[in-house]
């Protein structure tokens, strides 16, 4: 088990599942400076760690995360000072909705409470999502003066549809964990306080497949968002070609023939 405590955010490793967790009950969870930059090297730090095959990301107390940090944000307070000269472009190797969309470990929302504005972004950016049955997603941006500032309008239309996302998102809605699940949006409700077993729970049962056949996956499923049929299916090909060569698909095969569970060594 690996452990890594930085007051504002928590990282764990345990089983094959890497945990980062926000860690500011008092203020919701909400996000500075300093765990945007966090945040991104801890995803970075999971995708690269060889035993870690699924990550889950949750949040203490009350709230998934209500956002960026608005009050005296050092975030928002130098991006709206007109006397301050702002760049007009992003380093889009360490932001994290970029970040959180490239990785190839599957990531898992557990939305132990609502999730706001950027935090209803990142939640929507993961693979899976398991809610809490009293959760809320708010689209907390246009009622700013903001827009979804990281992914979400980009994710939610490819999610729902055009229309849907529209209405959430020029409407500023308020989902319920029930609308979300009509809406496809999460993969599971739970009771709150089981959305942390329920997450772990699927997070292992990901964990027990063949990583680099969960991660060529996740691979091609981003690749085809963007891609005609015929490109993905030569791609899916090219992907298969070194997987027909590992350790893990003749442990797979053999499994199977014997009846009995995998034992999956990454390789």
């Amino acid at each position: 088990m690996t452990n890594s405590q930085n007051n504002d955010m928590l990282y764990e490793v345990a089983d094959h599942i890497a945990t980062i967790t926000f860690n500011r009950p008092e203020q919701q969870n909400t996000i500075s400076r300093d765990m945007l930059a966090r945040f991104s090297e801890l995803l970075l730090e999971a995708d690269a760690t060889e035993d870690v095959r699924a990550i889950v990301i949750t949040g203490t107390g009350k709230f998934f995360c209500a956002g960026l940090d608005l009050r005296g944000s050092d975030i928002t307070d130098s991006l709206s000072d007109r006397s301050r000269r702002v760049s007009p472009t992003l380093d889009l190797r360490n932001t994290p909705p970029t970040v959180l969309h490239n990785i190839d470990t599957p990531t898992i929302a557990a939305l132990n409470g609502s999730a706001a504005g950027y935090g209803m972004d990142m939640a929507l950016g993961c693979d899976m999502r398991i809610m809490a049955d009293t959760a809320k997603l708010a689209a907390a941006f246009t009622s700013r003066g903001i827009v979804p500032e990281s992914g979400g309008t980009w994710i939610l239309p490819r999610l729902i549809g055009w229309s849907k996302a529209s209405e959430i998102i020029f409407t500023g809605k308020t989902l319920t964990a029930s609308e979300c699940e009509e809406m496809g949006l999460v993969s599971q409700i739970v009771n709150n306080n089981e959305v942390g077993s329920a997450a772990q729970d699927l997070a292992k049962r990901v964990a027990a497949q063949a990583p680099m056949a969960v991660q060529a996956s996740k691979r091609m499923m981003r690749m085809g968002m963007d891609e005609n049929f015929d490109d993905h299916v030569h791609h899916v090909f090219l992907q298969l070609l070194p997987l027909f060569q590992s350790d893990d698909f003749k442990e797979g095969m053999a499994s199977f023939m014997e009846k009995r569970e995998a034992e999956f060594k990454g390789r």
